[in-house]
């Protein structure tokens, strides 16, 4: 907003309830709402808007956000409004003419919604249609927060219609096998679901059409099971492409072991802008163990089962088949904060200024993408993204290169002669060491320069990503200073023999010191690098 100045207005940010059946979410925190505050914006949240989040309206005011007594309250005088769910025909009647709205949209399955919002001359943020594929975006990618919580969220229904343990146990009682728990679709809400499977001691399977997926997999503690076809699946943007009959015809029999063979199996497959594509046959579902339990993901979008009915769990042949579509909402206070975090984020970047006002700009890649639409023009889709240039290659680049093959460039092989005069000055200083130093130094002074080639090859041929872990090693070689230095500080003297001057004894007691610095300091951030990988 601007007023008759050159001033700056604050804009006033509105957080409704939802009412959509069954979401519990809101779209921010009161944590946020702090944050808000400081980047100048006024924040209104509808009463009642986060009871469901376990948000109290008392939370909110002590925030520093007002709130309103009812949405058409809040509506009306908002400027810029934060939704988890599209907004309903009702709601957009109510929005303020030119006001911004940010949240899920889903612009290519809600064209009229988008008609209705053009009409009310409003600018609109759809969160899901972030490009994913920009570094930057990630920490403004609702998708992927609320998938991850999603994929965790699976696994705790299939334990609880589940009738045995997760991990395999040993008792008095008898023998307790782990659970087989087999994940179709290695995207975000899929790796989320195989870690807390992992987490809970069953023994995970996944599968993907991407091959780059499988390192992840393996790394969360499952076991990637390959379709026994080649094809590349993935469709860019971080999403699957419809795969070839021949590939869908080899996955479909894979799928069918599986079912014969695991307890649990957890299906996450998507493709944007198309039904869920049917992975798991009424076939399979009768060929899998009583009791076993089908989580299916997609079931919003029409589910990955032939047999899943959405919103609801149900048993057929024996199998619970859980095609619930607020997974979500069953962590409405976790998914929330996490959500509210993004838009958050994404308010950063569009108040550079910390004036609480938002500015969109257009030419930011992130934020054309996730405008849909601008002032009342209908501006989705966006573009695609541009690629980026290669780096110019110098004209003088491949001369250059030649000369260094042949010995007369820089990086090339040192040309004979020069080598050859390197090695007679290496050997005529040798020659004078070892003419004119004490014989127990040569000997000393001969292993020293052996040990510094030999080390400096073998670190130089390791990958520069364990050099780290090499820390342990290097500590161990410390130690052997160590034990030189006090030997030098206090060594065993014979009768009669003379004791090192004291320039020797404070040189060694400065290494002792100096070993000591990197021998602890290593231990300490090795160890820290393994916490890392620890639960």
């Amino acid at each position: 907003m601007q007023t008759g100045s050159t001033t700056p207005v604050a804009q006033r940010i509105g957080v409704p309830r939802e009412i959509f059946p069954g979401e519990q979410r809101v779209a921010t925190s009161p944590e946020v709402v702090e944050k808000l505050v400081k980047l100048g914006f006024a924040v209104t949240v509808e009463s009642g808007a986060g009871a469901a989040a376990n948000f109290s309206d008392e939370a909110f005011l002590a925030a520093g956000a007002d709130i309103a007594a009812d949405a058409t309250a809040l509506w009306t005088k908002a400027d810029v409004v934060f939704k988890v769910r599209p907004p309903t025909p009702a709601e957009v009647s109510q929005l303020r003419e030119g006001a911004t709205l940010i949240g899920f949209v889903w612009p290519a399955q809600n064209p009229e919604l988008m008609q209705q919002l053009a009409a009310r001359k409003a600018t609109v943020l759809a969160i899901d249609c972030l490009p994913r594929t920009l570094s930057r975006a990630q920490k403004m990618d609702a998708l992927t927060s609320q998938a991850s919580v999603a994929g965790y969220r699976a696994v705790i229904e299939a334990a609880n219609a589940f009738g045995r343990f997760f991990n395999g146990q040993i008792t008095a009682a008898g023998k307790v096998p782990p659970a087989k728990v087999f994940i179709a679709g290695a995207g975000v809400a899929g790796l989320a679901a195989i870690g807390a499977a992992a987490g809970l001691g069953a023994i995970v399977r996944a599968n993907d059409t991407r091959a780059e997926v499988a390192d992840q997999v393996i790394s969360l503690g499952g076991e990637f099971v390959k379709v026994d076809y080649e094809e590349e699946g993935s469709g860019g943007g971080g999403y699957a492409k419809v795969m070839s009959e021949g590939f869908q015809a080899a996955q479909r029999a894979m799928y069918a072991q599986q079912a014969r063979e695991v307890d649990i199996i957890i299906t996450t497959a998507l493709i944007p802008g198309k039904p869920a594509p049917k992975l798991i046959t009424a076939e399979m579902v009768q060929s899998m163990k009583p009791g076993s339990v089908i989580v299916d993901m997609a079931a919003e979008q029409g589910g990955n089962c032939e047999l899943t009915e959405p919103g609801r769990a149900v048993v057929k042949h024996g199998v619970t088949i859980i095609g619930y579509t607020d997974l979500v909402s069953r962590l409405a206070k976790q998914s929330s904060s996490l959500y509210a975090t993004n838009l958050f984020r994404l308010t950063e970047e569009l108040c550079k200024a910390k004036d609480g006002v938002m500015h969109v700009n257009m030419e930011d890649d992130a934020i054309r993408g996730l405008t849909v639409v601008k002032d009342g023009t209908i501006t989705w889709p966006a573009p695609p993204l541009k690629a980026a240039a290669p780096a110019p290659k110098p004209a003088a680049a491949a001369p250059e290169k030649k000369a260094a093959a042949h010995g007369h460039g820089p990086g090339g092989p040192m040309p004979a002669k020069t080598l050859a005069i390197v090695f007679a000055l290496g050997a005529l200083a040798f020659w004078f060491i070892g003419a004119y130093a004490p014989a127990a130094f040569v000997g000393h002074f001969t292993v020293f320069v052996l040990a510094c080639f030999i080390g400096y090859m073998v670190v130089w041929n390791v990958t520069p990503a364990l050099h780290t872990p090499l820390m342990s090693v290097t500590n161990a070689i410390s130690s052997i200073i160590a034990i030189g230095a006090l030997v030098q500080i206090a060594p065993p003297v014979a009768e009669g023999a003379s004791r090192p001057d004291g320039l020797i004894r404070w040189l060694a007691a400065a290494a002792l010191v100096l070993t000591a610095v990197n021998m602890f300091g290593g231990f300490a951030v090795t160890r820290r690098m393994l916490a890392m990988f620890r639960k």
